[in-house]
């Protein structure tokens, strides 16, 4: 297919997306309140893509908005490890490090398991619950998609969670805070609480958005927790890719030789996806500090436009009829896993304090 055919789809994408990074920066009370840019992109993709006007993108912008959906997203994602560098794992010390890797991996299993088993959802729909819950929302959600190659529904659904049970955290937290510190304020530092927050909850911007509600101690330190826990995407799709690869393997018979040496061919494909490690190559590269200031920060902002494209895209092409058949039983999971994050990791974080008792950042 000739690129021509994707540019009307791709410039629909783009104003979606541009439209917006203008409401966010006009309306900064969105993003204090955990309203990210892809989450704006998104729901306005949503809002346009359920007007009379779709059949109209289907027939003119479809191939380029399929084209932002998958390129596009992937390009967004690598941009992504610009934001990263492997010294924000020694910030926050082992103990941070462990939270994190307890938290995601334990917050993963409990959602394809409790998904599949007893909320009887797919496996897509659990799966990508789970990454969001487990990793960094929103991105992480359109970061395993690909893997999963599930429909721009079963994505929404999963983005709808996240944006219901992280809005809740802006609010939850820093009564918790509170409480803690009226109460046992001997066991409670900023430091802790901040590793708390940012290994817990969902998005990037909600973490900011709880932390700074508190305090900048708390900010910092929830920040940093936070981007180790998005560094940890990279080993966690490919754990991800191997997961998928066992279940189609297992759930698939195949007669035909030909057939079975193509499945295999694609599974390995599918076992290393290239995006991921150009994701963590990104990561190697900015913690060389070589890339300037200015260089990191324009690649920052093409990678929110990016990834708010991709967005964009996916809205356009999600029906409110079909996130409304999914039904409730994705909110339940999600809640169930919001109970896990908050009292799980408040348990985590407890226990590491008493097994770390010079703190990692004394």
């Amino acid at each position: 297919m000739p690129f021509a055919k994707n540019i009307p789809g791709i410039l629909f994408a783009t104003i979606v997306a541009l439209v917006a990074i203008e409401m966010s920066s006009r309306y900064p009370a969105l993003g204090k309140n955990g309203i990210s840019i892809l989450t704006l992109a998104i729901l306005i993709g949503i809002a346009i893509g359920n007007m009379p006007i779709y059949k109209f993108l289907i027939s003119y912008c479809g191939a380029g908005i399929n084209f932002s959906k998958q390129k596009v997203l992937r390009l967004g994602i690598i941009l992504y490890g610009f934001r990263l560098t492997f010294q924000d794992i020694g910030d926050v010390g082992i103990s941070g490090i462990i939270i994190d890797a307890f938290m995601l991996t334990s917050t993963f299993i409990l959602s394809v398991y409790l998904g599949m088993k007893y909320f009887k959802l797919d496996r897509d729909t659990s799966v990508l619950i789970g990454a969001g819950n487990s990793i960094c929302g929103a991105a992480a959600i359109l970061a395993t998609e690909p893997i999963l190659k599930a429909s721009n529904d079963k994505v929404a659904v999963a983005i709808s969670t996240i944006v219901i049970f992280g809005t809740v955290s802006i609010f939850i937290y820093p009564i918790i805070y509170s409480y803690v510190l009226i109460n046992y304020a001997d066991y409670l530092s900023p430091e802790k609480f901040g590793i708390y927050i940012g290994s817990t909850i969902h998005e990037v911007a909600q973490v900011v958005a709880t932390a700074d509600a508190i305090g900048e101690d708390v900010t910092n330190t929830a920040v940093i927790a936070k981007m180790v826990r998005v560094i940890m995407l990279a080993p966690f799709l490919i754990a991800v890719s191997a997961f998928i690869s066992f279940t189609d393997k297992k759930s698939h018979q195949y007669t035909d030789d030909h057939k079975a040496g193509q499945t295999t061919k694609n599974s390995i494909s599918k076992f290393f996806p290239v995006f991921a490690i150009f994701f963590l190559v990104a990561i190697g590269i900015n913690s060389t500090g070589y890339i300037s200031h200015s260089v990191r920060e324009g690649l920052i902002h093409l990678d929110n436009f990016l990834l708010a494209l991709a967005m964009g895209a996916l809205g356009l092409t999600t029906h409110i009829s079909a996130i409304a058949k999914a039904g409730i039983r994705p909110i339940k999971l999600a809640a169930v896993l919001f109970v896990w994050l908050v009292v799980g990791g408040a348990l985590a974080n407890i226990v590491a304090s008493y097994l770390f008792l010079k703190t990692d950042f004394q």
